[in-house]
């Protein structure tokens, strides 16, 4: 081949392999699509975002739902000739004579929650506590009361144990019956051993603690136990005015003071004097009230155990006395007879009316009027105290 035909040679073969290939296929033409607004799209990106986001957060920090509290079962005031009461354990006593008035299931234990209190205010007394010695709240008093109320006693604050007496019976403070324990140097389970001792000291054989403060569905009694225990705490020179007390100001050092109310309060009524009384409640023993009161003049002692309803125990115990009211028969005036003439011969030597005695109640503080006894001039005798067990 001569030199000048090797290029010819390239050029014939790059032609051939152009024919043979077949053109490219063109691309079938495409529609415009309309772009949508880049505000719009990122604002709705955007609100996606931000909408996940928000309800995160809230699902985060909403706290939950709240179960409402169930106040009072409203039912009718009498049925039959007896009071309605729903309470799984109930007694009426009259506390002058002994009488039992009404009763449901009377003697058999059931749990008592915060009532327990009574008897560790008992054996705290009986250890000769300084009513004005000063106790300072503590990490174990916390301990203790964990998983009930909350408590306006915090860890650091320093109480007369006279204030913690009153904050445990009026406020019903479980931080404060382990603190005053600790005031006698006893534990909290040494204190609820010396409580069932104490109760069993007086007689109360269905009454025993498991801890101090009534959270324990293991605190058990009986209604008639319980107005028995309340007659104790009552007759007490220091305890019995506590739990009369209505309010009561606790003072810790340093700090501004602390307003108690009694938790028995609602039951106090016009016609309705309560001398004495402690509530309970925990989620097994339900809401529960022994109170000792003096209605229409006399003094009546009642334990409601196992109530549905935070304010249905005072209703019982407005029904209860209402009733005790009614049953009373009505006393129609008596009628003058004509005064028949004086013999002179058969007159009788002066009487001499013996002054009105007014004495106190024990263990409630209230009054008791003796009625004025006729007597002649030469015998004149005393009037009889009045004790209220």
């Amino acid at each position: 081949m001569r030199p000048g035909h090797a290029w010819l040679l390239a050029i014939a073969s790059h032609l051939t392999v152009a024919i043979a290939a077949p053109p490219p296929a063109q691309a079938a033409p495409q529609k415009p699509v309309a772009a949508k607004p880049l505000a719009k799209v990122g604002a709705k990106a955007g609100a996606k975002t931000v909408s996940k986001t928000a309800s995160k957060k809230a699902s985060k920090t909403a706290p939950a739902r709240r179960r409402p509290v169930f106040l009072e079962r409203r039912v009718a005031a009498m049925k039959g000739n007896q009071p309605n009461i729903l309470s799984l354990g109930a007694l009426v006593v009259d506390l002058d004579s002994g009488q039992e008035l009404y009763a449901r299931k009377p003697d058999q234990p059931r749990a008592i929650a915060s009532i327990s209190k009574l008897a560790a205010a008992l054996v705290v007394m009986d250890a000769g506590i300084e009513l004005e010695g000063l106790t300072t709240i503590k990490k174990v008093d916390a301990e203790v009361a964990r998983g009930g109320a909350p408590s306006r006693l915090l860890e650091g604050m320093t109480l007369s144990n006279r204030d913690l007496l009153h904050a445990a019976m009026l406020g019903s403070d479980n931080r404060a019956v382990s603190a005053l324990g600790r005031a006698v140097g006893l534990s909290a389970s040494q204190l609820a051993a010396a409580m069932t001792r104490k109760t069993a000291a007086l007689g109360l054989k269905n009454t025993r603690f498991r801890e101090p403060t009534g959270l324990s569905p293991e605190n058990v009694s009986t209604p008639r136990e319980l107005i028995e225990l309340l007659r104790a705490t009552m007759k007490h020179p220091v305890l019995g005015a506590i739990v009369k007390r209505p309010e009561y100001d606790a003072h810790p050092v340093s700090r501004p003071p602390i307003k108690y109310i009694t938790t028995h309060r609602p039951a106090a009524r016009a016609h309705t004097q309560v001398l004495g009384g402690k509530t309970g409640f925990n989620n097994y023993a339900r809401y529960c009230l022994v109170l000792a009161a003096r209605i229409d003049g006399h003094n009546y002692g009642m334990a409601l155990l196992g109530t549905e309803g935070k304010l249905t125990r005072f209703g019982e115990a407005a029904r209860i006395a209402d009733w005790l009211i009614s049953r009373k028969p009505n006393k129609s005036p008596a009628v003058a007879a004509p005064a028949a003439p004086v013999d002179p011969a058969a007159a009788t030597p002066p009487v001499a009316v013996t002054p009105v005695a007014v004495t106190p109640v024990e263990g409630g503080g209230g009054t008791a009027t003796v009625a004025p006894t006729a007597t002649t001039a030469p015998a004149a005798t005393e009037a009889s105290a009045v004790e209220a067990r």
